[in-house]
């Protein structure tokens, strides 16, 4: 095992001075907010009844826990979330493959693919209903219709900067396109697939809550708009923070799905 300098261990240690001080900013300042929140709401500094409190917000989390309803509307928001993110990934990569098959192709459709991109997908939604009815399937396909066009855009540019000499080289060992894609293309790419499920999982579930707001009848989104109708604030803001941690968590988990292939892909190098 090789000695470590002091300089290094020096280095090493401001690194870890550096995460810790991070966190635990990070931990004062989510605590701080919440504390001088309960403090405003007791002391009427705010009004409790339009701004509730974090303990009237546990309170109510523990009500919904207590007769199982909480875990319904979890369910159903995340479950809308996943299968929308999913069919995303799949639609969006076998498009942009399409695409990158097709030159003729990828130019009759990139106009088209610009403008739905950039239109206000909320506008959808409507007409999704009238389409599709007031179920979950209108809300699936509301979360998809957030992310896909970008998400295409955004790998068939990525397919288009891969390094041409490796396809070339493919070519002149009288390799075909199939060969090129499958053995420079998708395995080049990876990287950017994962970013892109990054993005594309917070957008789903965007989606996911603006179909539920307009076609649902239970989830995280249709008890937002619920509580906002009826002024139960506690409900509302209950089903907001749930909002937060639920993003994080898949956030998480594609984090940790592009760690273990860096860490896979990096010992394979090795």
């Amino acid at each position: 095992m090789t000695d470590i300098s002091p300089e290094q261990i020096r280095y090493l240690n401001q690194i870890k001075r550096h995460v810790y001080i991070v966190r635990t900013a990070r931990i004062f300042i989510l605590f701080g907010f919440l504390i001088l929140w309960e403090l405003a709401a007791d002391t009427r500094i705010i009004d409790s009844f339009i701004f509730s409190s974090p303990s009237k917000i546990v309170r109510c989390f523990r009500e919904m826990v207590s007769d199982h309803t909480i875990f319904f509307h979890i369910w159903t928001t995340l479950y809308e979330t996943i299968i929308s993110f999913l069919l995303v990934t799949a639609f969006s990569i076998l498009a942009a493959v399409l695409l990158w098959s097709s030159v003729k192709l990828s130019e009759i459709l990139d106009p088209y693919l610009v403008v739905l991109n950039s239109l206000p997908k909320s506008a959808l939604a409507p007409l999704l209903i009238v389409w599709l009815g007031a179920n979950s399937k209108t809300i699936i396909v509301a979360g998809m219709s957030v992310a896909i066009f970008g998400s295409i855009l955004n790998l068939y540019t990525e397919f288009k900067t891969v390094d041409p000499e490796k396809i070339k080289l493919i070519y002149t060992l009288h390799g075909t396109k199939r060969h090129v894609l499958t053995k420079v293309i998708l395995p080049g790419s990876v990287p950017a697939i994962i970013s892109n499920t990054k993005v594309n999982i917070g957008l789903c579930l965007v989606g996911v809550i603006i179909g539920e707001f307009l076609a649902a009848r239970n989830g995280l989104g249709y008890l937002i708009i619920y509580s906002s109708q009826v002024f139960k604030m506690d409900w509302l803001l209950m089903s907001i923070l749930l909002l937060c941690i639920m993003a994080m968590g898949l956030y998480a988990l594609i984090s940790l799905a592009e760690k273990w292939y860096l860490k896979r892909n990096n010992s394979g190098i090795r």
